[in-house]
């Protein structure tokens, strides 16, 4: 991404979040009752933004991308609360972009570390005050550049304690990174003590795509690149799982699971769909 200027896909990732809260049918899969505020002057966009709105009539892959997205924040705050039961109290959000939990967090003993680009992190911040929420007091904001700094040095220097567990959300940054960078990251949190955790989603390669889904995907892939955020990294699930050696309790969600678990007998039609996306969980 241009280093000058903030994410333009975690825009659209959290107005796809807030478009989930407007347009979906009860009971909503991702309750995220700030996602719409923290948008601030861009929350005019979903309604004018094509694929958002159901009255402009979007197409079935735009529905199932926000299935897609609603459906890894759910399952990752759903492994969040378990991490917490079990005694975590150090939450690590890489790549945030406009994540709310931290305005959502009903655990005061939980610590929480939003981990972004400087410029994405800078325009949060302006967002916050310009909508008038308050950062709670036990969150930290951690400025990386993940392909230039060392999120070790950066965390420990915000307050991280590398002697107790913590928990790692890193949604919608592993296509972006170069393998370099993925496995830094995943030797940090593998390093993590006895009962860390982590969840991240990845997309397939192109190559591993029906036709149909070839279509999708390079239409997606443009938007990002216009956006000046291209994909770059892919992995089969047999090629993520063996990156993931060091870690145990491996769960492995497709297009089938997520819908298994999140979108059974619902009036709309939001769903995931296709084999690219998917979302993978591991403990150390």
């Amino acid at each position: 991404m241009d280093s000058a200027r903030p994410s333009r896909t975690a825009l659209r990732v959290a107005m796809r979040r807030a478009a989930h809260q407007l347009y979906d049918a009860r009971p909503l899969v991702f309750e995220d009752p700030f996602s719409t505020r923290i948008l601030g002057p861009h929350a005019a966009e979903v309604g004018r933004t094509p694929g958002l709105d159901p009255a402009n009539k979007p197409r079935p892959f735009s529905v199932a991308l926000r299935a897609f997205l609603v459906a890894r924040s759910r399952y990752g705050e759903d492994l969040l609360a378990q991490a917490i039961s079990n005694g975590i109290t150090q939450y690590v959000i890489l790549g945030a972009g406009l994540d709310t939990f931290a305005l959502r967090n009903p655990h005061p003993h939980l610590r929480v570390f939003e981990v972004d680009h400087p410029a994405t992190q800078a325009w949060k911040q302006d967002l916050l005050r310009e909508t008038a929420l308050p950062a709670p007091a036990n969150l930290t904001f951690v400025p990386v550049d993940f392909e230039r700094q060392s999120l070790s040095d950066q965390l420990l220097a915000s307050g991280f304690d590398p002697t107790q567990p913590a928990f790692f959300s890193w949604l919608g940054v592993v296509p972006y990174l170069t393998l370099e960078a993925f496995r830094a990251t995943l030797s940090f949190v593998a390093a993590q003590p006895s009962g860390s955790g982590l969840v991240f989603d990845y997309s397939q390669p192109r190559s591993a795509l029906p036709f149909r889904e070839k279509l999708a995907f390079d239409s997606l892939a443009s938007r990002v690149q216009l956006a000046g955020e291209s994909f770059q990294l892919f992995f089969t699930p047999q090629e993520v799982a063996a990156e993931l050696s060091a870690f145990h309790n491996l769960e492995d969600l497709g297009s089938a699971e997520l819908n298994d678990r999140y979108f059974t007998a619902r009036s709309d039609k939001l769903r995931a769909m296709g084999n690219a996306g998917r979302i993978l969980s591991a403990w150390v």
